[in-house]
């Protein structure tokens, strides 16, 4: 007979009690999760701070496309609306001229009679205020060639305040300029000295009761937009209406009587062409407020 083969022996071992913690390991067991506690919470502050700047570079991003998508669709309409309004100017000023020309030989041969060269006379008035107006509609649709060179901010606005003294004295205006005695800046002095002397006049011509222009300019603070300088000219007169703000640098936009609404238009086109903003508003203490920042 086979013997069967012998079973192995199963060892049965006894349960090994548990560890438990020494009253020593308890304060450092303790420490360690203090300090995973606080590591944890430092990370969360960390991530919510991230969190809040994304949130705020997301929607500083999100207006600053909504400004650009704005800029681009007005720069995009003007294109057009100046392509047609230059067709248009060069079609009006052909028959102008040969209005003058009549008119002119119609004066001298009325010139023996008051009445009938008066009449001759508002005839040609009349178009040579059509030809200022279209020589004012081919400017603004003419492409802005900025020629910078260095010069001193400082003498371009006192030149332009100077040349707007006789509309200051007809209107009762006092102008008070703020700024460096001298500021070097690389621009265009013909194109700023009329973008300045445009919003000197504006703002006498808006005061008719008289009033006070202010004009300020320095170098642009830490962080601002602009590369060279910051100019304000700033009225005392009955400001921008709200409902018109948005349109205030539209082509034949005005709320004068006698005005053709391409003044701050080109202001605005020289001012862009400079690689700069300019902002209409209303000051605090009243009146209207533009700012160049260039």
């Amino acid at each position: 007979m086979i013997a069967e083969a012998e079973q192995p022996l199963s060892v049965t071992r006894a349960p090994q009690p548990a560890v438990r913690p020494t009253s020593t390991d308890m304060p450092r067991r303790i420490e360690e999760l203090g300090r995973i506690i606080l590591a944890y919470s430092e990370v969360t502050d960390r991530l919510q701070k991230s969190h809040e700047q994304l949130t705020q570079t997301v929607d500083s991003l999100r207006r600053e496309l909504s400004e650009k998508n704005r800029l681009l669709e007005r720069k995009n309409r003007l294109a057009a609306l100046g392509e047609m309004a230059a067709g248009l100017a060069h079609e009006i000023r052909n028959p102008l001229g040969g209005i003058q020309l009549y008119a002119s030989m119609l004066a001298r041969d009325v010139a023996d009679r008051q009445e009938p060269l008066r009449t001759v006379q508002k005839i040609s008035a009349g178009v040579k205020r059509l030809e200022a107006l279209v020589g004012q509609v081919l400017q603004f649709t003419r492409e802005i060639v900025v020629q910078p060179q260095p010069c001193d901010l400082a003498v371009v606005v006192h030149q332009s305040v100077e040349y707007a003294s006789r509309t200051f004295e007809e209107n009762a205006v006092e102008c008070a300029v703020d700024g460096p005695a001298s500021l070097p800046v690389l621009m265009d002095p013909v194109l700023i000295g009329q973008v300045v002397l445009n919003l000197l006049l504006n703002a006498a011509q808006a005061m008719e009761q008289g009033g006070k222009v202010f004009v300020s300019y320095g170098k642009p603070p830490p962080g601002a937009e602009a590369r060279q300088f910051h100019l304000t000219v700033r009225d005392t007169g009955p400001g921008i209406a709200p409902e018109i703000m948005d349109r205030i640098f539209n082509p034949f936009f005005t709320t004068k009587d006698s005005g053709t609404g391409l003044g701050l238009a080109i202001v605005h086109r020289i001012v862009e062409a400079h690689e700069g903003s300019i902002v209409a508003g209303n000051a605090q203490e009243g009146g209207a407020r533009f700012e160049i920042r260039v």
